[in-house]
């Protein structure tokens, strides 16, 4: 059973992973929260891991945290906990928390180094790349690609 009113977790809680190692996570207030609710982010990476407060939190006109901004992510391979509570003079604030595996929200950076050598003799072109930057991949075969080729 959650403490607290109903109504005031968080909502829309999403997290992202770009640049390799930058990790971004947003969330709304409840829709019934009090107007004074301030929330906190807590998270593990893995289950050895202590939890750790956001250090550096995005906020809205109202000074009300909204998301937290995080560098030096690594992606592990267990799912990262996320806990979400708020904190109000007047009620309780149910908490929010959910597991992520990270890897399936990273956004993956463009292939590196892409070269296009075209010839007339015989027409045809060669397309060269290096795969994106990943803190995790280790097998570069488990790749896919995909080119589009808008004029001939």
């Amino acid at each position: 059973v959650f403490a607290g009113m109903n109504g005031s977790a968080i909502e829309n809680f999403s997290c992202v992973i770009y640049n390799v190692s930058f990790m971004n996570c947003t969330w709304q207030a409840g829709r019934d929260a009090p107007g004074d609710t301030q929330y906190f982010l807590y998270w593990k990476n893995s289950r050895y891991d202590d939890a750790m407060e956001c250090e550096l939190y995005i906020t809205d006109e109202n000074g009300r945290n909204m998301g937290c901004r995080f560098q030096n992510v690594k992606i592990e391979i267990e799912k990262a906990y996320f806990l979400v509570n708020g904190s109000s003079k007047n009620s309780l604030i149910q908490f929010y928390d959910e597991y992520i595996q990270l890897y399936k929200i990273e956004i993956l950076t463009p292939p590196l180094n892409v070269t296009v050598n075209c010839t007339r003799d015989p027409a045809g072109c060669i397309i060269t790349w290096q795969p994106p930057l990943t803190s995790h991949v280790e097998n570069v075969n488990c790749f896919e690609y995909e080119i589009s080729i808008q004029k001939k």
